[in-house]
């Protein structure tokens, strides 16, 4: 039975097995990390390789909490406006204009009138305040600038977002915040105290072959060990960037689309491309003979 409140979650092998019926594998380091946040009412900061799953943990809480996803996705140069709230200057001029036109000539008035609520524009962390339950993801906020990361402590400190013309908006219930990292460069330790954390690894052998079965209910259990044998050559070989689980699943799905039971290595060439996004990767694979004995 899925559940509208993180209250109600008893420990984290329920949280797991909510988790599972989404079609996501969480061990029981990831389970107990998330079950914390959501009854201490912390953020998760999840650090980790790409294609790790931590973004899907995002999405599978909303799911298991029958909430909305709120997504920030960070980069370089992010600021307030585009994370917190913006006025709709275009709605704002239109406003003033049809006030002028019927005769209104108190300026305090017309001020007071187009700083008004409806033409605020909402982004995505004012959303998330203002919508319980709701699941806010903060999506690989090591992609953002320094600078942004004191915003966010500001706001997860208090989850209360102050607007000068019309004060401060508060959450009633805080939202459940997930931040997601690759670290290409560490965040700063004054966010990292006020947010649970936990490291994702890639998956063990056995956990992978497990989450292709799960999530790809068509592959053959064949299919899966031979896949992520491969997927764990290649990420103990020297690449550009090794495939997560998440370019598992995308190579995967496009053996099965070619109808494909099981690997063998001219099939593992030929979608490549599914699995390594780097022609040097493609390069290193194909020459070091990583996708020979398949199909043992």
């Amino acid at each position: 039975m899925r559940t509208t409140d993180a209250s109600d979650l008893g420990s984290p092998g329920e949280l797991a097995g909510l988790l599972d019926r989404q079609a996501y594998l969480a061990g029981e380091g990831l389970a107990t990390a998330a079950f914390l946040a959501l009854r201490m009412g912390r953020p998760l900061l999840l650090e980790g390789a790409a294609g790790v799953g931590k973004t899907e943990l995002a999405r599978a809480l909303a799911a298991v909490l029958d909430a909305p996803l709120i997504r920030l996705q960070c980069y370089e140069g992010l600021d307030g406006p585009q994370a917190l709230y913006d006025w709709d200057f275009a709605r704002q001029l239109l406003h003033l204009k049809a006030a002028e036109a019927g005769g209104a000539a108190d300026p305090a008035r017309l001020e007071t009138e187009v700083y008004d609520r409806r033409f605020l524009i909402a982004r995505p962390l004012l959303r998330a305040i203002e919508t319980w339950p709701s699941v806010l993801l903060i999506d690989e906020v090591d992609r953002a600038d320094v600078e942004f990361e004191a915003i966010l402590l500001e706001v997860l400190s208090d989850f209360a977002i102050s607007v000068p013309e019309l004060g401060t908006i508060r959450a009633e219930r805080p939202p459940v915040v997930v931040l997601t990292s690759n670290r290409t460069r560490e965040v700063h330790d004054a966010l990292k105290r006020r947010c649970l954390y936990h490291w994702l690894e890639h998956p063990s052998f056995d956990r992978e072959v497990e989450i292709l079965l799960r999530r790809l209910p068509a592959c053959s259990e064949t299919l899966a060990r031979q896949v992520a044998r491969a997927a764990g050559r290649l990420r103990g070989a020297d690449l550009v960037k090794p495939p997560g689980i998440a370019e598992t699943l995308d190579w995967t799905e496009a053996l099965l689309t070619l109808g494909a039971r099981d690997l063998d290595p001219a099939l593992a060439a030929a979608t490549l491309g599914a699995l390594l996004k780097h022609r040097e990767d493609h390069e290193a694979a194909l020459g070091n003979g990583l996708f020979d004995d398949l199909r043992r």
